[in-house]
């Protein structure tokens, strides 16, 4: 039977795992604070773009989630005294973690700055984000069938945050 990480240690990766997605939440929230009641709270938007106070739980619950994803990769890599077996996935969720931390500024932040072609920026940020998005999913289903399920939630949250990002710069 195979090794499993001391609880503390686990405890500790899991503290680390939601310490950086927190701080990708406080980013992205500082970034998209005053443009959402800015130039976002004018512009045109898709019928389904949902109320803004729906973004808020949802990505706190997705970040969660993501964490936890991470983590249970993280978990089942783990061989004691060795590289974790898993660091090949665990790089394509870094990858995910700073696209990811990218967008939220990019497409708020940045519209003030450079105009439109945030908004362009943005999308092809989200787009190299699903990809990795489901890369993870795909590589992950290896080390944890519920970090494969998580990825397909966030993909399905990422399709839907795409419509939106699409619908700003065809109405606008």
């Amino acid at each position: 039977m195979r090794e499993r990480p001391s609880v503390a240690r686990q405890i500790g990766v899991g503290a680390l795992l939601l310490v950086l997605v927190a701080l990708i939440a406080v980013l992205g929230s500082l970034a998209s604070t005053a443009n959402v009641d800015g130039w976002y709270a004018t512009a045109n938007k898709v019928a389904w773009d949902p109320p803004n106070a729906v973004f808020g739980p949802v990505w706190s619950a997705l970040y969660f989630l993501i964490a936890l994803a991470g983590w249970l990769i993280w978990r089942a890599g783990y061989r004691a005294g060795e590289p974790n077996a898993a660091r090949r996935v665990l790089t394509v969720f870094g990858v995910q973690l700073v696209l990811n931390g990218l967008w939220t500024p990019v497409f708020f932040a940045g519209y003030p700055l450079i105009g439109e072609v945030a908004w362009w920026l943005a999308l092809a940020i989200i787009v190299a984000l699903m990809v990795t998005v489901v890369w993870l999913g795909v590589a992950g289903a290896r080390w944890s069938r519920i970090a494969t399920a998580i990825m397909v939630v966030y993909l399905l949250w990422l399709l839907f945050a795409t419509s939106l990002n699409v619908g700003i710069i065809v109405l606008n």
